[in-house]
């Protein structure tokens, strides 16, 4: 389980490269644990990739990694690989090509279609391919990220209250960078899908307890954040 050592990190360091970092060997432990291997050279999309610290990962492990995201805000150690540039509310996924494996970290809270990326994931996986999401869905308890645990009063009322409390500028505005996302709907979604198939789920944070996520309305509370691996169901 590594929320006690994300937990401690963050109370000392904030949301630094390190803690990403963490999140994202953890993950790929997990994903390894999978059946996604890393033997050979296989290539990867780093969708909504932020700094890079995912791709790094896996180009450490010897995957050929492409970064996407709608700006370019990669350190400068990863400017040297193939960068693609999107808006993933509103541009086709057709210019980014296709992958053996997509990650899509903390990413789905951010968009205010999530169900556009949900419904063409497919389009971005090669044939025996995999799409990786993680995200924070709202009713975990940073769902609200800077102004948890007050978004349990309401995307309004919450980050209001914050605001009279804390004189500190927040960061996520909700319905601007910051949208409610539930398990349930992003489930079905995929399970709308024809080409879609869920390979497997976790609470990101403690994989160990994978049956959390089988319980519908509790796992909403329960898993901190949310881990998808689905697969090309034609495959």
């Amino acid at each position: 389980m590594i929320l006690p050592q994300l937990l401690r990190r963050f109370l000392r360091h904030r949301d630094d490269s390190v803690f990403y970092q963490m999140q994202a060997v953890d993950a790929i432990r997990w994903l390894e644990s999978k059946g996604v291997a890393s033997e050979g050279v296989r290539t990867a999309l780093d969708l909504g990739c932020g700094h890079g610290v995912f791709g790094a990962e896996l180009l450490a492990r010897g995957w050929k990694v492409t970064f996407a995201d709608e700006s370019c805000w990669l350190h400068d150690a990863y400017r040297q690989h193939p960068f693609l540039k999107i808006n993933l509310d509103r541009d086709s996924l057709a210019s980014l090509g296709q992958y053996d494996l997509v990650v899509c970290s903390n990413v789905l809270e951010h968009l205010a279609h999530p169900e556009r990326l949900l419904e063409r994931a497919h389009q971005l996986m090669n044939p025996k391919g995999f799409f990786y999401m993680s995200w924070t869905n709202w009713l975990s308890p940073w769902g609200g990220h800077e102004f948890s645990p007050l978004h349990y009063l309401g995307a309004r009322a919450g980050p209001a209250l914050y605001d009279r409390l804390f004189s500190r500028k927040r960061f996520h505005q909700p319905f601007q960078n910051l949208f409610p996302t539930y398990i349930g709907a992003v489930l079905r979604t995929i399970d709308r899908n024809p080409h879609l198939r869920l390979k497997a789920m976790a609470p990101r944070y403690y994989t160990e307890f994978p049956g959390i996520m089988r319980l519908p309305g509790s796992r909403e509370f329960l898993a901190w954040n949310a881990a998808l691996l689905t697969e090309r169901r034609d495959s």
